[in-house]
């Protein structure tokens, strides 16, 4: 970090400077030049809080030679995380892996109808609410533990890992018993004392970008679940909120290859969400693939027209199968694949 001192700070002003940045627990270098003096800040770990320095006599800015973030940067760590799901499938090695099932668990038959849908068509996990953050108070609101139980049975049935949501601490501990990912969502991705919760449990999560966050906030987010000791971190890029009406949201492709820029871990992208509209969902999945994502989430239902939750944003059982094939095509055009489900029940 570098404290960039106004032309006419006086020698008081810098010294004052230096003094807190010992006071913090750093060493501080002053570097005086022809127009202006910088203090170099040496020791940056992620944790110094630039705020102290901003608003001393003599300051004129703070420029950030490193992230704030450090666990989860290139830097500290320059190979690619694999995160194991179970069941022979894994996020973010040379594979792209395709995880499906309805927003919501409504009933046994609807979700292992669902899985049977996913595993048929050659997705490689499952995904369903049984805990849903909805906007209105009176939409349907998922159906708690049950759900977690009829998911894990679909995923007994079909071999396929569990991935969904954890909303507060203590579904997250049902989740962490009942499912093989904890998904923390675009609401909850700011939500400190839920990360630090899933950060001291072993079980992969799955970290949803928020609806209005940067790729800063995303990353620092993760921050808060690698500093407690979980390693086993996805990214997600589920779309923003934008000023444009067309679309549900503004699906950001160019998230991608930035993540994979500043960080290790592996990001898939949710164009069910991140578009709300299923003519868009299939064009913006081999997009996300063709960007570099490790894999997608996508919303499929056996009956959308039915759905108690994001029907409009659902695929068909056919679309699912068409997409599928479809990012075969994509993946192996930039030398990746598409793994195929491990051999279970279905």
């Amino acid at each position: 970090m570098l404290v960039v001192m106004q032309h006419d700070a006086t020698a008081k002003d810098v010294d004052r400077v230096v003094t807190i940045i010992q006071d913090m627990g750093y060493e501080a270098r002053p570097m005086p030049g022809a127009q202006r003096t910088t203090v170099g800040l040496v020791g940056n770990d992620g944790r110094v809080d630039s705020s102290r320095l901003e608003a001393l006599p003599g300051v004129a800015q703070i420029i950030h030679v490193t992230q704030p973030y450090k666990q989860v940067s290139r830097e500290w760590r320059s190979e690619n995380t694999v995160v194991d799901l179970g069941h022979g499938v894994t996020v973010g090695g040379d594979s792209v892996v395709v995880i499906g099932g309805p927003c919501s668990v409504e009933s046994e038959e609807q979700i292992v109808s669902a899985a049977r849908i996913v595993k048929a068509a050659g997705g490689t996990a499952l995904r369903g609410g049984a805990f849903k953050p909805r906007s209105s108070p009176y939409s349907f609101q998922g159906l708690g533990k049950k759900g977690l139980e009829l998911l894990a049975r679909a995923g007994k049935a079909t071999g396929l890992p569990v991935v969904t949501e954890a909303m507060d601490a203590e579904g997250a501990q049902m989740v962490a018993e009942l499912a093989d990912c904890i998904q923390i969502g675009a609401r909850n991705m700011q939500n400190y004392s839920l990360l630090k919760t899933v950060g001291k449990m072993k079980k992969p999560v799955l970290l949803k970008r928020g609806m209005a966050a940067t790729i800063t906030d995303l990353l620092l987010s993760a921050e808060y679940i690698l500093a407690e000791g979980n390693q086993n971190v996805i990214l997600c890029e589920r779309g923003v909120r934008s000023f444009d009406p067309a679309a549900r949201n503004m699906l950001d492709l160019t998230a991608i290859p930035i993540v994979h820029r500043l960080s290790h871990l592996p990001i898939i992208a949710d164009p069910s969400h991140g578009t709300g509209l299923r003519d868009k969902v299939i064009p913006m999945a081999r997009a996300a693939v063709a960007a570099g994502a490790d894999g997608v989430m996508i919303e499929v239902h056996p009956e959308p027209d039915r759905a108690l939750s994001d029907g409009a944003q659902s695929l068909f059982p056919d679309q699912f199968t068409q997409l599928v094939g479809e990012l075969r095509a994509v993946a192996a055009a930039i030398g990746r694949s598409v793994p195929v489900a491990k051999a279970g029940t279905a």
